[in-house]
């Protein structure tokens, strides 16, 4: 379907398609659309797809058709599952915004994600990590902040290629020791967390720029902090 007809099919939604870059692009943001209308399932070609802050309460596993996208905006939206047919889109490379939604599981099936590389499950109600996260071995940028977290999983040390690691508010004690093969991480924010301890792992990263410690009053704090600050490294508390 060429754009113009996308337009024509969506027309109770004007002006949200555009065409850039030879991408074809359905920004829906803030439309009050309460469900998605089964017209977006079949536009095929669509790469970049927004639906955030839509007061949507379920995706059709349907969205698995979407082969070609590589960028999916559901934040904002009182979600509290999301469809097996999403770990369809294996192709899927730049970004999955999934924050301030009211997801405590993500399906297995995101697992084969494996092209992704940033993610955003913040403000949702994870009381444990989703396992099938630490298999998107490409991502760059995690951010789970805002949730129920007391411990991640000592396989999230698969991410080694993650550079920003964002886990503000949550329920934290400690780190798993697994953190230190994350050999490219430049920032690890931890604000907020009731930290006790910090595995000396995290000293040995060689790229480390910034530790983000504040509002832990429960850490005593660890001896290496005071040699990452020596080589350079960032950190606040």
């Amino acid at each position: 379907m060429t754009s113009n007809g996308l337009r024509r099919t969506l027309q109770s939604c004007a002006n949200i398609v555009f065409v850039r870059d030879s991408s074809l692009c359905l920004n829906l943001w803030k439309k009050h659309l309460g469900q998605i209308p089964d017209s977006v399932w079949e536009q095929s070609e669509l790469e970049t797809l927004v639906l955030a802050d839509n007061e949507l309460s379920e995706i059709s596993e349907r969205i698995g058709r979407l082969k070609k996208l590589r960028m999916l905006d559901l934040g904002h939206n009182p979600l509290t599952r999301l469809p097996e047919g999403l770990g369809q889109i294996e192709g899927m490379t730049d970004f999955l915004y999934l924050h301030d939604n009211r997801l405590t599981t993500l399906p297995a099936s995101l697992g084969r994600l494996t092209k992704l590389r940033y993610l955003n499950i913040g403000e949702n109600a994870f009381a444990e990590f989703p396992e099938c996260v630490c298999e998107m071995v490409s991502l760059i940028e995690l951010r789970a902040s805002d949730n129920c977290l007391t411990s991640l999983p000592e396989s999230i040390g698969r991410l080694t290629r993650l550079r920003e690691l964002h886990l503000r508010n949550n329920k934290l004690t400690s780190l798993p020791r697994a953190v230190g093969l994350m050999r490219e991480l430049r920032q690890i924010d931890l604000r907020g967390n009731p930290l006790t301890e910090l595995p000396d792992e995290i000293a040995a990263l060689p790229r480390l720029e910034k530790l983000d410690l504040r509002w832990v009053d429960s850490l005593q704090e660890p001896a290496w902090i005071a040699d990452l600050e020596t080589r350079g490294c960032a950190v606040y508390r």
